[in-house]
């Protein structure tokens, strides 16, 4: 006859005799005072350090999500472009890369620095020259005019400037724009500066200072016969599917042009600003880690004074039968809540900041009545957040590592005093 196996449940790791033990510790009598004090600090620390850990990742992955975002959707992700800065035959250029699998747009371009002058205000900039179905194409550019179109843009004379730079030169639409040639024209009396003018068409803004303080958006043959490249284009912007998937784009026109062509992806061009950003990311992330570690330290300290104050509770509740594990258990109870409830306070209050923080600075900034963000320094316009899954885990686990780290020790020691040696005193 075959035996019956009951199966036990299996007991929980805290019982409810400890953790009703750990939970009447950590509510401090009116002699426990400064205790419960520094057991409170200990708390608000990890709360503020989870807090501004995740409020800073949040910043610091909107601004790459940003700027990426923006300079990609107003360069392209590959410039393709000739050795001697003149390519030629770019139309058939464009048109085999435009077949190519994961390509979006290909668009050719004509570039180059000049003077801006009117209404007596000249500042530096830069012009391009596109067609209008290609700026039609740049969805940030196109959905970011703000008055006049592209209407006729291809056969006329009229140019598109950024929101910051009409401001500057207080123009509005069908205004008069000075261009001014870094080259003059050579002639038996030296050299002549070029200059011609332009009517605005029409003003954008895509929330870039850069581009809406400097950029000038104009028709590709004007800007080829401005700039005097007329049997080519400066470069041809290559549009992808994926901005993290063009090496095989970017093979596949090897094959296509051969090796008579310069090829760069926007990771080449951009390589030191967005290095710069991470590099700063990183430097971020370990000096407020610093934070979540003083803290911890502070859960030391208090569960040590809380142990010393509670030694005769802990002789008498060993004589009554409790092991020295049960006591352990209490005390690493005791130090690990502190931890745990800072941390999850402190994962709500760095969420809830990052989902509002640009609410919060508005609201900080008309309070104050000081501009707490600058577009020129910071190149945005707004402040911009993004909450990574992933990031808010690892801080959040890192968080709890380090509080039950800090409680290990005073939960060792109280479990390792000698009810004899402490109730002979008393």
């Amino acid at each position: 006859m075959r035996r019956c196996r009951v199966s036990r449940a299996r007991p929980p790791v805290f019982s409810a005799f400890e953790r009703l033990m750990a939970f009447r510790y950590l509510r401090a009598k009116r002699q426990e005072g400064f205790i419960s004090v520094v057991a409170w600090f200990s708390l608000l620390g990890i709360m503020l350090g989870v807090a501004t850990l995740i409020i800073v990742m949040s910043v610091m992955n909107g601004f790459r999500a940003e700027l990426l975002g923006r300079i990609l959707g107003l360069n392209g992700h590959l410039e393709i472009s000739a050795p001697r800065g003149n390519l030629g035959n770019y139309d058939e250029i464009a048109k085999k890369i435009k077949t190519l699998p994961g390509v979006r747009t290909a668009s050719p371009v004509v570039e180059g620095q000049l003077l801006l002058s009117a209404n007596k205000v000249s500042i530096g900039g830069i012009a391009r020259g596109m067609r209008a179905e290609d700026i039609r194409a740049k969805t940030l550019l196109f959905d970011g005019i703000r008055a006049g179109s592209l209407d006729g843009f291809d056969t006329g004379t009229g140019v598109m400037i950024g929101s910051r730079m009409a401001r500057r030169f207080h123009l509005r639409v069908g205004d008069k724009l000075t261009f001014i040639a870094p080259r003059g024209t050579t002639t038996a009396f030296g050299t002549m500066p070029r200059m011609k003018a332009y009517h605005v068409a029409a003003i954008f803004d895509v929330g870039m200072s850069e581009y809406d303080s400097s950029f000038v958006f104009m028709p590709i043959k004007a800007a080829a016969a401005f700039f005097r490249q007329k049997d080519g284009v400066s470069h041809i912007e290559v549009t992808a599917e994926n901005a993290e998937k063009i090496d095989g784009i970017q093979r596949a026109i090897y094959k296509q042009t051969g090796p008579t062509v310069w090829i760069r992806d926007w990771r080449q061009v951009n390589s030191s600003f967005f290095t710069a950003l991470q590099v700063e990311r990183n430097v971020m992330f370990l000096i407020l880690t610093l934070i979540i570690l003083v803290a911890a330290f502070n859960i030391i300290s208090s569960q040590v004074m809380l142990v010393n104050d509670k030694g005769k509770g802990i002789a008498i509740l060993r004589t009554m039968g409790a092991t020295r594990g049960m006591i352990l258990r209490i005390f690493f109870v005791t130090g690990a809540s502190v931890g745990v409830i800072g941390t999850i306070l402190g994962s709500a209050l760095g969420i809830a900041f990052s989902v509002n923080i640009e609410t919060i600075r508005q609201w900080i900034q008309s309070l104050a009545g000081v501009d707490l963000f600058q577009a020129e320094i910071y190149f945005l316009s707004q402040l911009p957040a993004k909450v990574d899954p992933s990031e808010v885990i690892m801080v959040i686990c890192m968080a709890l590592l380090l509080s039950f780290l800090a409680s290990i020790y005073p939960a060792w020691r109280a479990g390792r005093l000698d009810p004899v040696e402490v109730l002979r005193y008393e």
